[in-house]
């Protein structure tokens, strides 16, 4: 991690799960980090409890991923304050427990889009064009993926409604995102990180008990030592694709 001491990292989905714990792990290592989310008292909740040094190069903002305009003007902050982004961890996403075929859904269809597609695309296309502004030839764009976007599992009571398909697009923008930072004679980097499961607020934990579904589950902070361990590779080394499963699980 040394060549990222006192870089910076944006991170989305800050204010839970695997995006505080990829906050937390990358500011213990030396990044300066800024945390995106909605919730911004939780952000600041988190800055709080890091130690003095860590709290002090971590920096808490208030974004909606999926207001583009939002995007490219927090993007333009890290550039003038903190002098840009150097790694981004798309980490934000959600899921609606919804189906496709169910009536009045069209909100809960789009919300999943909106952030885990869209929101994505404008957060990556924010830190290439400040990497390309900048002249730095080594960033690395880290997305937060899912088993699911590489094939659906069939869970007896759970419908992957549009959060599958999200997810399989996901994979498809990883690629088509390596083809454009090679053909633009960059060295940046794009990785892929698909998880099985993980204990986050995304599982609806009262909902499987209702239904006595019990399965198998990876810790925020397992997924966060996978995205550090793919940003500190050598500079030849590009991980593409990262799939990490608990022990036991049988998607």
């Amino acid at each position: 991690m040394n060549r990222w001491l006192n870089r910076v990292a944006v991170v989305t989905g800050a204010s839970s799960g695997i995006g505080a714990a990829c906050c937390k792990n990358l500011v213990a290592k030396g990044m300066t980090v800024v945390g995106l989310d909605r919730r911004e008292n939780r952000l600041g909740e988190i800055k709080a409890a890091l130690p003095a040094d860590q709290a002090a190069r971590f920096h808490g903002r208030k974004c909606d991923v999926t207001e583009e305009q939002q995007v490219i003007e927090t993007f333009a902050w890290v550039d003038q304050t903190l002098g840009g982004a150097d790694v981004l961890v798309n980490s934000a996403g959600i899921v609606r427990h919804t189906m496709i075929t169910g009536a009045g859904n069209s909100a809960d269809m789009r919300a999943i889009l909106d952030t885990n597609v869209l929101g994505v695309s404008w957060c990556t296309r924010e830190a290439f064009q400040s990497l390309e502004r900048r002249k730095i030839d080594d960033g690395h764009v880290v997305i937060i993926n899912s088993v699911s976007g590489h094939a659906v599992p069939n869970e007896p009571g759970i419908s992957f409604n549009m959060y599958s398909p999200s997810k399989h697009a996901i994979t498809a923008l990883t690629e088509v995102l390596r083809q454009e930072f090679s053909a633009k004679g960059t060295k940046t980097k794009i990785t892929s990180v698909s998880p099985g499961a993980v204990d986050t607020e995304i599982i609806d934990k009262e909902a499987m008990k209702a239904l006595n579904i019990e399965f198998p589950m990876l810790r925020p902070e397992d997924v966060a030592d996978a995205v550090a361990y793919c940003i500190q590779t050598p500079p030849n080394v590009q991980i593409h694709e990262l799939t990490i499963k608990p022990i036991g699980e049988k998607f």
